[in-house]
């Protein structure tokens, strides 16, 4: 009997052995960096249930399907992002991006941006109708509801006469989409995938990584894009229920084609039996816009990208802003290395203002937050709480650079979802954002740091730790 317990004792201690040696294999050899939350995670997951734990990173812990893309280059010779296209834009930011082979800033003929929910509808609307070729629509939420149903009647409208038409949904985060409502759009010539079905093969995508891009492309010509699920508490009030406060935006030129160019490697890929690659911008013909037009720069993020290009970005704009950092967020969960870039700021003197909801959707995200907000306040940032649902994600910095898109500030969206984000680097949109990001201050009310229970302390501590996960 003693004999059998060492012999399992002994297997036992194999499994983790092997287990331990298959995660450094997979992340070492396979570049999958990951947050040190993260790693810690599966690490104590390995050894404490080798037989859950192991399994389930094979099936999810992948978070990179791309590689680097880097020119190689003899000492002596000029560093790849100055033989990259840089582009326009401040200097900091263009070269940053251009090194991680990201396509330059576009001067595009239009860019309008909805705070309104009705207005953003339309707008959306409007693009569908417009179409003429072809029209790309990525959610990651597709409502079974009022504007559910208007989108869905505007995307077979487009389908019958002619245009080639393509809706992809995120298999998680549109799961209560009736399959009815896909047939139908099927039946109507909409062609309708799923991003990543639950079910697919383990070695060709991740469960644990979604696509949370929300785009829609007419003709490869216009875009409409921003923060809003294609569902009605992101555009309209309902009794007892008002709408979400979001941001979006629609523009014309050539921003839109490097969103179709996005669309068209998702859709590849969506179904998982395809391998992943990165895809290729258009062709420099296609990305001239005109002269002294609106500029602006895609930024997408994601297990497509090798780099984590975002967070890069917000990062270095935290040691390059002068005067001010302004951002508005659903959630607030960053990662140590940014929150700190954050609070260096505020001591030498940035200005540092952070919006969120007085109360999310995400009761788990809210208590996450709270130690990051205190850490903030405490180097001198001003938090603001908005009295409602706030779903708008935007970053404004100095005069010279502002973002908005689909990432949240919060490390699923910064480590592990498929998002993109939109650069604008002109000053009038710049300080549109920057306005509005003012009227929203003025609408909410000052966060006042305290001290936590040695209970919440540690509960908070306790969600924190899972954060990178919710």
């Amino acid at each position: 009997m003693t004999g059998f317990v060492l012999l399992s004792g002994l297997g036992h201690a194999m499994v983790v052995a092997a287990g331990l040696l298959v995660y450094v294999m997979f992340t070492r050899i396979d570049h999958q960096r990951r947050h040190p939350s993260a790693a810690l995670a599966w690490v104590l997951g390995i050894v404490a249930f080798p037989y859950v734990a192991l399994p389930l990173f094979l099936l999810v812990g992948s978070r990179k399907f791309a590689r680097p893309l880097r020119r190689s280059h003899r000492p002596g010779d000029a560093p790849a992002s100055r033989n990259a296209a840089v582009g326009e834009g401040p200097p900091w930011a263009t070269r940053l991006l251009a090194g991680m082979d990201l396509a330059p800033a576009v001067r595009n003929a239009h860019v309008h941006f909805h705070e309104d929910g009705p207005e953003a509808l339309q707008a959306l609307l409007a693009l569908i109708e417009s179409a003429q070729h072809s029209l790309d629509v990525c959610t990651f939420v597709f409502g079974h509801d009022a504007v559910g149903e208007r989108v869905a009647q505007a995307l077979a409208l487009c389908a019958q006469r002619g245009v080639a038409t393509r809706l992809l949904l995120d298999a998680v985060g549109s799961w209560r989409t009736p399959a009815a409502v896909v047939r139908h759009l099927r039946r109507q010539g909409v062609q309708v995938r799923r991003f990543m079905p639950m079910l697919h093969n383990p070695m060709r995508g991740r469960t644990n990584l979604r696509n949370h891009r929300k785009v829609a492309v007419a003709d490869g010509a216009r875009l409409w894009s921003g923060g809003r699920n294609l569902a009605s508490e992101y555009f309209m009030d309902r009794p007892g229920m008002p709408a979400w406060l979001d941001l979006s935006f629609d523009v014309e030129g050539p921003l839109a084609a490097l969103a179709q160019a996005q669309f068209r490697a998702d859709w590849r890929a969506a179904t998982g039996r395809v391998r992943f690659t990165r895809h290729l911008p258009p062709p420099r013909h296609a990305l001239v816009g005109p002269p002294g037009g609106a500029l602006a720069q895609w930024v997408p993020s994601g297990p497509d990208q090798p780099d984590d290009t975002v967070y890069a970005l917000l990062l270095t704009a935290a040691f390059h802003a002068q005067r001010r950092i302004v951002a508005i967020t659903p959630y607030f969960v960053p990662d140590e290395a940014l929150l700190d870039a954050w609070c260096i700021a505020c001591r030498r003197g940035v200005q540092v203002h952070l919006i969120v909801p007085a109360r999310s959707n995400h009761r788990l995200a809210d208590w996450a937050r709270e130690r990051a907000l205190r850490q903030l306040a405490a180097a001198g940032a001003q938090v603001w709480l908005a009295p409602g649902m706030v779903h708008a994600k935007a970053v404004v910095i100095d005069d010279s650079m502002a973002l908005t898109g689909s990432l949240n500030l919060d490390a699923r969206s910064l480590f592990l979802n498929y998002e993109s984000m939109t650069a604008f680097y002109e000053r009038e949109q710049v300080q549109w954002l920057s306005g509005w990001c003012a009227r929203q201050i003025a609408a909410a009310q000052p966060h006042h740091a305290r001290q936590p229970s040695w209970l919440r302390d540690i509960a908070e501590g306790v969600v924190r730790a899972v954060g990178f996960q919710l």
